[in-house]
């Protein structure tokens, strides 16, 4: 609950600088209707993801930003009203056993106005919308008096959507592996239908409909996306992804003390953590750097579970990552795959700076720890 005591001044000293960078970024770049852009300057992301904006937003309210929370949180609901016909559209071709084309589906990015970008983008990701309704309960917590009334409509909407489309094949948070189903985004889905269930008065047969999708998607993670006594990337596979870290710090959809999660966190400790987190051992975007966003995820779980010494080493990192103008990067060397760094600078000029979500995510994990 808001209780007018600025969280940002309770922060450790060392801290507070890049906190109010980020308080400040967020408010500067947030666009009148309410998105974020994942990047201001950066062309690929001059859009607004439900993901990427989920998670900025839940720094934002964590952080006291509670009036910008309140405008991406409308902006998302206005989306989910409008795309109410697309929504449809796909339940009923499912329903008649129809496959639809992934541009049926809602798309991850929209431009800033919440309009479709019509592009080739890697668009089909689900995580997305259950991430905002994750979010949203979040945030309707923080304040006094939160509201839930204005967005009844869009949350049916999300769920409705969710429970069609869940637990079945999309891209992943990196907008890779179309054809597998991943166990972070089964983590978002199942928190979001739990969420909406908690906080909407949806009709029963769409609740019951919400926690039996809620409840599949979490023993889908336990029988099909482990391996070796630990999580894995997407189901039946092997891979380790820093994203997995999100199931449990970020979703709760396993407890933080489960052994699937202690064993998981130990396996991204051990290959992905070199002072910073990479996203997983194969990457080769940008030639695979270590990024601040996931180091800040990290530090959730350690904070979260008891090791705040830990959480704030890896915070500390996060701030040494910012530039001078204290503008935090999507991600940073050492490279796992620096033979193909020039190929993606030719493609898109440099990397991501600053990705909000990096100050969204330094936001929500400084407010936890500190």
């Amino acid at each position: 609950m808001t209780t007018g005591v600025n969280p940002l001044t309770l922060l450790p000293e060392r801290w507070q600088p890049l906190a109010r960078r980020s308080a400040d970024l967020l408010r500067e770049h947030q666009d009148a209707g309410g998105g974020w852009p994942a990047s201001p300057h950066f062309a690929p992301y001059q859009f607004s993801w439900f993901r990427d904006g989920s998670f900025i937003a839940d720094g934002a309210s964590a952080a006291g930003l509670h009036a910008e929370a309140d405008r991406f949180h409308a902006w998302c609901a206005g989306v989910l009203d409008r795309e109410k016909p697309a929504v449809a559209k796909v339940l009923t071709m499912l329903e008649a056993g129809e496959q639809p084309a992934d541009a049926d589906y809602l798309p991850a990015r929209y431009n800033l106005d919440g309009t479709r970008q019509l592009d080739d983008w890697w668009n089909f990701q689900v995580d997305g919308y259950g991430t905002w309704l994750w979010a949203l309960e979040r945030h309707l917590g923080r304040i006094a008096g939160g509201d839930v009334a204005p967005y009844v409509d869009a949350i049916e909407t999300a769920v409705r959507y969710l429970v069609a489309t869940g637990t079945d094949t999309c891209r992943d948070w990196w907008e890779e592996n179309r054809d597998r189903t991943h166990v972070a985004t089964l983590a978002g889905v199942s928190a979001g239908l739990l969420a909406a269930v908690r906080i909407a008065p949806l009709p029963r047969e769409l609740v019951l409909r919400a926690v039996e999708v809620a409840d599949a998607c979490v023993d889908l993670v336990r029988t099909r996306g482990t391996r070796d006594g630990h999580l894995v990337k997407w189901l039946d596979g092997e891979d380790v992804d820093a994203s997995l870290l999100s199931v449990a710090a970020l979703y709760d959809a396993l407890p933080l003390d489960d052994p699937l999660v202690t064993a998981t966190v130990a396996e991204v400790e051990a290959r992905l953590v070199d002072g910073g987190v990479h996203r997983y051992e194969a990457d080769t975007f940008y030639g695979g750097g270590q990024w601040p966003v996931l180091a800040s995820l990290l530090a959730v779980h350690h904070a979260r579970t008891g090791s705040p010494d830990r959480a704030a080493e890896l915070l500390d990192w996060v701030t040494t990552t910012a530039d001078d103008d204290r503008l935090l990067p999507e991600q940073v060397a050492p490279l796992l795959a620096p033979e193909v760094l020039d190929e993606w600078l030719e493609r898109w000029g440099p990397p991501a700076h600053p990705l909000l979500w990096s100050h969204g995510m330094f936001l929500a994990a400084a407010t936890l720890t500190g």
